[in-house]
């Protein structure tokens, strides 16, 4: 399915619902909804337009970006982003809704506003949002993207925002001079329990450059949900480290390119499902909706078939 930027998957019901950035200018963001992850129809936009709140928050913002999804107690919880490209001033915020149909009476998205912020010279970028749950209960928004590097900071059930007094905490970063496209190139994080561990994955390098994006996924993993995650070698994410899970061949054979911002559903069929977006070399580098199944080696650790779910 194309195009698609930043998504994510869930299921309510019989159905699988994909939620992406909108297209440049265009649609804030993007819904789609399937029965069995290969035909996917559109859907209405969960919020037609960025809300007022953010655009005094983030003057000349065009788009919201890499949207998360999460069914909390009674409602579903969207975390999106706004910002413009390649700043630090940026947004999360928070809309929530009883169901994912739009069929139904029961319809409708809620925003409820700021999550995160931050300015030039925070310690941090304010976009990429994904929620996490710790095996205690606790619930955690992991966020970042460049800058900083990857965030985790604790939120509050009751409103899905910041704990009181809670404060980000880096868990991932690139060393200085690593990777492509300068300073601490990582972002895109999502965090699954799998295994009596918690794995995180985030993207290296640089996306939006069709089929000459060098994006790609790698991962880590951790005994508590606040790290410190290390990749298969040993190395700290903290210190750069990563292992790689998925990224196109450095001869550029594969069709699909530079594939990142992966997101995981863990369906209740006991299958784990990788959705990412990556950059079609058969369609002028169009970037192209992606799933595939997420599988686990002998020792553990996550890897990518070559199959489609």
């Amino acid at each position: 399915m194309a195009p698609a930027h930043d998504p994510v998957l869930i299921r309510e019901g019989q159905d699988y619902y994909a939620y992406s950035t909108g297209q440049r200018g265009r649609v804030p963001l993007v819904a789609r909804r399937s029965r069995d992850l290969r035909h996917w129809t559109a859907l209405p936009s969960p919020l037609g337009a960025i809300p007022d709140w953010a655009l005094v928050a983030v003057p000349g913002a065009r788009e919201m970006w890499a949207p998360d999804i999460a069914r909390v107690g009674d409602r579903y919880r969207l975390y999106y982003s706004v910002s413009r490209f390649g700043q630090q001033r940026s947004v999360i915020g928070l809309a929530t809704a009883a169901t994912l149909d739009p069929a139904s009476p029961a319809y409708g998205w809620r925003d409820e506003g700021l999550v995160v912020a931050s300015q030039a010279g925070d310690p941090y970028n304010a976009i990429d949002p994904a929620f996490a749950r710790d095996r205690q209960g606790g619930e955690w928004l992991a966020f970042g993207s460049f800058w900083g590097g990857i965030q985790l900071v604790r939120l509050d059930p009751r409103t899905g925002k910041p704990a009181p007094g809670a404060v980000p905490q880096p868990i991932a970063r690139r060393g200085p001079g690593e990777g492509d496209g300068g300073a601490n190139p990582i972002e895109a994080p999502f965090i699954i329990d799998h295994g009596g561990w918690y794995w995180l994955i985030v993207s290296f390098d640089l996306c939006c450059r069709g089929t000459k994006s060098s994006y790609h996924l790698t991962v880590g993993r951790a005994r508590s949900i606040v790290g410190p995650y290390v990749d298969r070698a040993g190395r700290p994410m903290l210190d750069g480290g990563g292992t790689v899970l998925l990224q196109a061949d450095a001869a550029g054979r594969d069709r699909f390119r530079g594939p990142g911002h992966a997101g995981v559903l863990q369906d209740r069929d006991g299958r784990d499902y990788l959705i990412h977006h990556a950059y079609d070399a058969a369609a002028s580098g169009t970037p192209t909706l992606r799933i595939v199944r997420l599988r686990w080696d002998a020792a553990g650790w996550p890897f990518v078939g070559k199959e489609n779910p």
